[in-house]
């Protein structure tokens, strides 16, 4: 039996990144960049105004300091778009708009709030300094900079940047496809009659569920009975995907086939069990050059095995270098009852109490036990012991996700 750590690495060691597409900006929304962008041109691309406010040459608001308010003559106008192509000379100025370009001779923006439009004259109340207003060309970017880097995560803010670098397309990470086969003579899908002694097969879609939420593509194989033969012809349908997904079959009962089933198939068996709970039955290894995983049955050990094991190695082929979720500390909140001498992962609720992060958790924590993962913002960390955890213990927590609710109001009210 395997050390989960070592399991993991196991894993990884296995898995290539896949290679890269060329595609749609929009579409690029949460993949991983698959080459460094550099800019072709400053941005800005010249000296432009942050302001509504009038372009005018400082030295005339200096020279007329013994004579507040300043009175400048009105010359012209640059709104965005539409630069104003003339000079400034002394005592002139020009109507700029926010993102119009500074004409030749500015050196300041004063903003329109501070002044007074007469006739054909401004008349300025405040000398807001030297350069005051003005974005200056290639402030944000400089021509030839790299401003992207291979492996960078494309987040909204990314993809603005290669929308003003002029970018529509862009090459990615390619994303796997991912074979799931949920086995058990027990199984119906949601389509099927229900009657006594059958379950609904709720890994296929959990499984699928997981796969779309790290970036990847699930392919669903349906139900294999068990049987050799339909465990086989099902497994061999799903050697097309990047990746071979099975739940269900891999313990020791009489009718778990999986393992026998992969080995008939060629597969080259890396572990078997892992010292985990829930999770202990795992299969890993590779048949030709694809990553198959052979899942617990019970739904949530299958999730939780998932988490451990399939979505790292799956994040590892389109690209990231951050495979897995964020490890806290948390207090516990209660006495628990739990000793294993497996390290045990343990389904739970996160809160702030008295300024300290504190967990409790979240249900029952049988294998087969769904609703308690509904509950959970993460998973205990408890390593093995043969004493219950008590109160007040400092435990580490994976991080799932957040539940908590969204406010109704604005935080600024």
């Amino acid at each position: 039996m395997i050390d989960i750590r070592e399991a993991q690495q196991e894993v990884l060691e296995e898995i290539p990144a896949l290679g890269k597409e060329r595609i749609h900006i929009l579409e690029a929304l949460g993949r991983v960049l698959g080459q460094d962008v550099a800019a072709i041109r400053d941005v800005p691309t010249a000296d432009n105004s942050a302001m509504d406010g009038y372009c005018c040459r400082h030295s005339d608001l200096a020279d007329s300091a013994t004579h507040k308010p300043f009175r400048l003559r009105l010359v012209g106008e640059a709104p965005a778009g539409r630069p104003f192509l003339g000079t400034l000379n002394a005592g002139e100025a020009v109507r700029v708009m926010t993102g119009g370009i500074i004409p030749q001779g500015a050196d300041t923006v004063i903003m329109v709030e501070d002044t007074q439009r007469e006739a054909d004259d401004i008349i300025c109340f405040r000398d807001p300094g030297i350069g005051a207003h003005i974005r200056r060309r290639g402030e944000d970017v400089m021509a030839g900079e790299v401003v992207l880097s291979e492996g960078d995560m494309i987040r909204p803010p990314e993809v603005g940047m290669l929308a003003t670098l002029g970018h529509a397309y862009v090459h990615v990470y390619q994303r796997p496809l991912v074979a799931i086969l949920s086995t058990g003579d027990e199984l119906v899908d949601l389509d099927e009659p229900f009657t006594v002694g059958k379950v609904v097969c709720s890994n296929t879609y959990s499984l699928a569920a997981q796969v779309m939420d790290c970036g990847a593509i699930p392919l669903s194989l349906g139900i294999a009975s068990d049987d050799e033969t339909d465990q086989r012809n099902k497994i061999s349908q799903g050697l097309r995907a990047d990746v071979v997904l099975t739940s269900g079959g891999v313990s020791v009962g009489k009718y778990d086939l999986v393992k026998d089933t992969l080995s008939q198939l060629g597969m080259r068996v890396k572990f078997l069990k892992v010292n985990m709970k829930p999770g202990k039955p795992l299969v890993f290894g590779t048949i030709g050059n694809k990553p198959v995983f052979g899942l617990p049955g019970n739904p949530s050990a299958a999730m939780i095995s998932f988490e451990q094991f399939a979505r790292p190695a799956l994040l590892k082929m389109m690209g990231h270098t951050n495979l897995f979720r964020p490890i806290i500390e948390a207090f516990l909140a209660e006495d628990t009852s739990i000793a294993s001498d497996r390290l045990h992962l343990v389904r739970c609720k996160l809160f702030e109490a008295d300024g300290k992060m504190m967990a409790r958790t979240a249900g029952p924590q049988s294998s087969g036990a769904l609703r308690s993962m509904i509950m959970a913002d993460g998973l205990m960390i408890l390593l093995p012991d043969k004493r219950p955890h008590r109160a007040g213990d400092l435990v580490r927590v994976q991080v799932l996700h957040t539940n908590t609710p969204l406010s109704h109001h604005s935080p600024y009210e």
